[in-house]
């Protein structure tokens, strides 16, 4: 069914107004040292950033931009799902569906939905014209929250296929980052009868070199991974093990939901330091105030519980590319990549970006998007 967004004005009235009354913890200790955001994020910047959300941002402004875009809602295995459909001009476009992770949503293909759906307007071929779905993971967004569990990545991947086959597509492509990444590689092992090929921008892999005989590439990524065990992963180790407990913090506080979010924007993008030269305030509180207003905090969490102890290495021997961002959580190597990927058509590695590519680098996203399914049509 259609879908539009209507968030009523009470409800932005009570986020204001819980951002105003916020209580603060004391600064971080490590204020002024040579990594202010060791500690999580820094006390200045937090209240900066809420003084914005409580007098200066304006949710309409998304909501618009959303509402733009044809959105619809439809059960799937007893659960709705929310997803924009976006048909190209083109009549040969591919069909594509993009999925997001955490602490992402929909918002981040925002900018990149029109040069896929329409290249020709955007200085683009229109040989490389997709058809574009974007749905809400279950528990995020507008889609439905789970009540019950077995909602993990596997029968996510058998959504999005049903998802794709009532819109009329046979034949589609799958592209993903973060959860979408899983999402998208399970597609492309257990649902290949009508996928056309796959690309992602967080390949999970198991790395085959060690020691000596590693890259330059290779033992950087490795790196990123002892770094990400040491001093980047406990949002993971709570969401994946007690996300209730964690929701109930979340969903009382905005101003907690703004930092346990934007910590990561700080963290796994290619920012220098900084997420506010990646994103504007405004874009970092469009996604934060997505998740307050669906209270999606224990719901996107629990999907962490549910699949996060339990990923799914099979080989996957559809057609498929990879795109490795610099400052992307987990790098591969092609080698690494090809151990696991057997029919590897697209690798490339960029020199600026992070995890939230599309977000963040969406015209570099959209070319290694053209790029990778130039070869799956």
């Amino acid at each position: 069914m259609p879908f539009t967004i209507d968030v009523p004005q009470d409800q932005l009235d009570d986020l204001a107004a819980r951002i105003r009354h916020a209580r603060w913890p004391e600064q971080e200790t490590v204020a002024g040292a040579d990594e202010p955001w060791s500690q999580g994020l820094p006390l200045r910047f937090a209240q900066q950033l809420a003084l914005h959300w409580s007098s200066g941002y304006d949710w309409r402004r998304v909501e618009a931009r959303l509402n733009s875009l044809p959105q619809y809602r439809t059960v799937i295995d007893d659960l709705a799902i929310h997803f924009l459909h976006v048909r190209s001009p083109e009549p040969d476009a591919l069909p594509l569906v993009l999925t997001h992770g955490w602490p992402g949503s929909v918002i981040e293909f925002l900018k990149v939905i029109g040069p896929l759906t329409d290249p020709a307007s955007h200085g683009g071929d229109p040989a490389d014209a997709f058809h574009v779905v974007v749905p809400s993971l279950p528990g995020y967004g507008w889609s439905d929250k789970p009540d019950h569990t077995g909602w993990g990545v596997p029968r996510i991947a058998s959504a999005w296929e049903q998802l794709m086959l009532r819109l009329g597509y046979d034949r589609f492509g799958a592209q993903g980052g973060d959860w979408g990444s899983m999402v998208t590689m399970a597609i492309g092992v257990h649902h290949t009868a009508h996928v056309a090929g796959i690309h992602v921008n967080m390949p999970i892999v198991v790395p085959t070199t060690s020691g000596d005989d590693m890259t330059d590439a290779e033992r950087s990524a490795s790196e990123g991974l002892t770094h990400y065990m040491k001093w980047d992963g406990g949002y993971s180790a709570q969401q994946s093990t007690r996300p209730q407990t964690l929701g109930y913090g979340l969903a009382d506080s905005p101003v907690g939901q703004m930092a346990w979010i934007v910590e990561k924007f700080w963290s796994w993008s290619d920012c220098d330091g900084d997420p506010l030269n990646s994103f504007s305030a405004d874009e970092l509180l469009d996604n934060v105030t997505l998740y307050w207003l669906t209270n999606s905090a224990a719901s996107s969490a629990r999907l962490y519980w549910e699949s996060f102890k339990d990923v799914d290495f099979s080989p996957i021997a559809v057609p498929s590319a990879i795109s490795v961002f610099p400052k992307e959580i987990f790098r591969t190597s092609q080698r690494w990549a090809e151990s696991r990927f057997s029919d590897l058509r697209h690798f490339n590695e960029l020199d600026r970006g992070g995890h939230f590519a599309a977000f963040e680098q969406p015209e570099a996203f959209v070319r290694q998007v053209r790029a990778a399914f130039r070869s799956m049509r």
